[in-house]
């Protein structure tokens, strides 16, 4: 049987099926890209933004007893502000009710009739609400020191700053701070008391008239320890004016200290109160004050205690609280705690 020359002699075709690769996307953030460049891009630094004050209160409240601390402040706050508004303290309105003074909570709330907010704490030397009078008391006490810390603060701020800058004003009020600074601080508040009256803003002109001066003369130092620095050597040479240099280079550099002094002027003025109040050349009789009420329960506060010891646990926790939460507040706006 004779093959097929053809078929036995010529190779078979041989196909071959080359796989087809698709072409693979290559993503721009997976190996390199091409950017273009630009100069003012290229010019701009990629930082957070800073802000002082939300710094501090980021440090601040990073403590929880600062958290509490603060809360019970402004809760006292706005009891003490509002409460009165509703339930206004008269303390002479039971003075015709001999029974009624110096009761006991349980003996004065069975007199009136059961249970009432108004009797809490019993009553008085002359029938009125130990109650109520608290938290009229503290507002008076609150209203002052704010008052107070305002006018000081503000008038003693500024013009340490001109006295630290100044040196004809420096000359000046040297001579007249060295002669008010060796009178003692509550003579003199006792002095213009007995003069203009005790009142509450002729009190608050006793607490003022003087009050700033100390703080001038703090401010005054510090300002002459910073003035003669680099920065401000250098505003003055390119013609800053002295009220620019001193309001943008001078006080935020001082914002710890006038937050430290802050701190402690508030809860003097209601110790000075309540002390000056206690010994009877405080608020006048119409206007009630913690420091009257301690001072007319004086005598008789181991016989009737409820109306001795709240009005001084209350002048106690208020000031502790202020000074406190004005010193963790100090602490909290120096920057070199913002790291």
């Amino acid at each position: 049987m004779l093959k097929d020359k053809k078929t036995k002699d010529t190779p078979k075709e041989v196909k071959v099926v080359k796989r087809s690769r698709k072409p693979r996307v290559v993503k721009e953030d997976d190996l390199f890209y091409f950017i273009d460049s630009d100069t003012i891009k290229s010019e701009k630094i990629t930082a957070p933004r800073y802000s002082y004050w939300r710094s501090v209160f980021k440090v601040f409240f990073k403590k929880k007893t600062n958290i509490v601390l603060l809360s019970s402040l402004i809760l006292m706050i706005l009891v003490a502000l509002i409460f009165p508004l509703f339930c206004p303290y008269n303390p002479n309105e039971n003075v015709n009710l001999t029974d009624s003074y110096n009761q006991s909570p349980a003996a004065a709330m069975n007199m009136f009739g059961g249970f009432s907010l108004k009797y809490l704490l019993g009553t008085g030397s002359i029938g009125n609400s130990i109650f109520y009078g608290i938290w009229a008391s503290t507002q008076t006490s609150i209203l002052l020191a704010i008052v107070c810390a305002t006018i000081n603060m503000t008038v003693g701020i500024i013009l340490g700053a001109v006295w630290g800058y100044s040196k004809k004003f420096d000359a000046v009020m040297m001579v007249i701070y060295n002669i008010v600074a060796n009178v003692p601080y509550i003579l003199v508040v006792s002095v213009l008391v007995y003069v203009i009256g005790s009142g509450f803003w002729s009190f608050v002109l006793a607490m003022t008239m003087t009050g700033w001066m100390g703080i001038a003369y703090f401010f005054r130092t510090q300002v002459i320890i910073i003035r003669d620095r680099e920065y401000n050597l250098a505003s003055k040479c390119l013609g800053t004016p002295i009220v620019r240099v001193v309001t943008k280079n001078v006080l935020p550099f001082l914002t710890s200290v006038i937050v430290t002094i802050l701190a402690s002027e508030l809860p003097s003025y209601i110790g000075a109160e309540v002390f000056l109040s206690y010994i009877g050349i405080g608020l006048s009789a119409t206007v009630p004050s913690l420091g009257r009420m301690i001072q007319e329960a004086q005598t008789a506060f181991i016989m009737f205690p409820w109306a001795f010891w709240p009005p001084v646990a209350i002048a106690s926790i208020v000031t502790i609280i202020l000074y406190v939460v004005g010193q963790n507040l100090a602490d909290a706006s120096d920057p070199r705690t913002h790291m």
